[in-house]
């Protein structure tokens, strides 16, 4: 095998994942183990590490994405090695992702471990969902070259990264990170360095509901599960948050958002200023030309279809169709 130009530091879900998505693309990744171990512990993860690879290639190929020659082909561009192994290979590695748990300590030392080996033109991206670019960005020599990457499980398939640079990233490095994700087919958002990046600050509020009406016995486990899939997920896969609400009425966000914090007796439904103060602009999404997006220069009708069309592509993978008679 060439020389890997990406390395995965941490051989644990996350760093198997990733190397997995480059591995998928082509690419030769070096699965590197963190942590220093006995020759007799390497060799244990390293098979476990193997044997989970293979297992999710197996996977793939059975549900037919996947040829029956990846079996052989992908595992073979996966390069595991310990952490000593790893110091003759990092000099040549032109992107690190750190994927190390969350202790600010073993972040810290891991780091410092692979930037003092890695060149001076490396990317180096941590995959925290903890820690902040800002709060790790010190611990890597020439931090300029770092920010954060934000992987969602199972990484080698779902599409997105979120990428949170800290003040200091040079902003050639963060186009460049860009730039390789999207060419393994990922899809990457920009965010600032704030608790949550957007996925996760989002999905807690939803899981935490969803918690909450069980609790209060407002409905059951499953029911919550189909309203999500069938109803609040599918929409909301067919059409981005801030979009919804343009195209519903930043207005009737503001309504419903006074209600049900009334209604409720919890001001965690009340909304946020910014949606008081578009009303009173008048930015009310789609059908007042402006809201979250302008909307000045859009043909509505065309809009509309385009719409329709990805929500039946959702509707068909779902198997949940409209019935519809002859």
């Amino acid at each position: 095998m060439s020389r890997p130009a990406v390395a995965a530091l941490g051989a644990g879900r996350m760093g198997r994942g990733i190397a997995l998505a480059f591995a998928c693309a082509g690419q030769n990744v070096l699965l590197i183990d963190a942590k220093a171990r006995s020759d007799a512990e390497f060799e244990k993860l390293h098979d476990e590490a193997v044997r989970d690879i293979a297992e999710q290639i197996a996977v793939l190929v059975d549900l037919g994405l996947l040829p029956e020659a990846a079996k052989q082909k992908i595992p073979a561009r996966i390069d595991i090695c310990d952490r000593e192994a790893a110091t003759a290979h990092l000099p040549h590695v032109d992107l690190l992702f750190e994927g190390v748990p969350e202790v600010m300590e073993v972040k810290s030392e891991v780091l410092g471990f692979a930037t003092r080996c890695l060149s001076d033109e490396a990317i180096v991206a941590s995959t925290s969902s903890t820690f902040l670019s800002t709060a790790l960005a010190g611990m890597v020599h020439q931090s300029s070259r770092f920010l954060n990457a934000h992987w969602l499980n199972p990484a080698h398939l779902i599409p997105l990264v979120e990428l949170s640079p800290h003040p200091g990233t040079d902003a050639q490095i963060t186009q460049r990170l860009q730039g390789m994700l999207e060419k393994i087919g990922k899809v990457t958002v920009l965010c600032g360095p704030s608790p949550g990046y957007i996925v996760p600050r989002l999905q807690v509020l939803i899981m935490n509901e969803a918690a909450r009406m069980i609790e209060e016995g407002v409905a059951t486990a499953a029911d919550i599960d189909r309203a999500t899939r069938y109803g609040f997920g599918i929409r909301y896969a067919a059409m981005g948050v801030a979009e919804f609400i343009d195209v519903g009425g930043n207005d009737i966000l503001y309504y419903a958002s006074r209600y049900l914090s009334g209604a409720l007796d919890n001001p965690r439904y009340a909304s946020p200023e910014i949606v008081a103060r578009y009303m009173s602009q008048g930015r009310n999404g789609l059908r007042s030309g402006k809201g979250f997006y302008d909307w000045s220069d859009t043909d509505v009708g065309e809009y509309r279809r385009q719409s329709i069309a990805r929500l039946l592509d959702l509707l068909r993978i779902a198997n949940s169709l409209p019935v519809v008679a002859d």
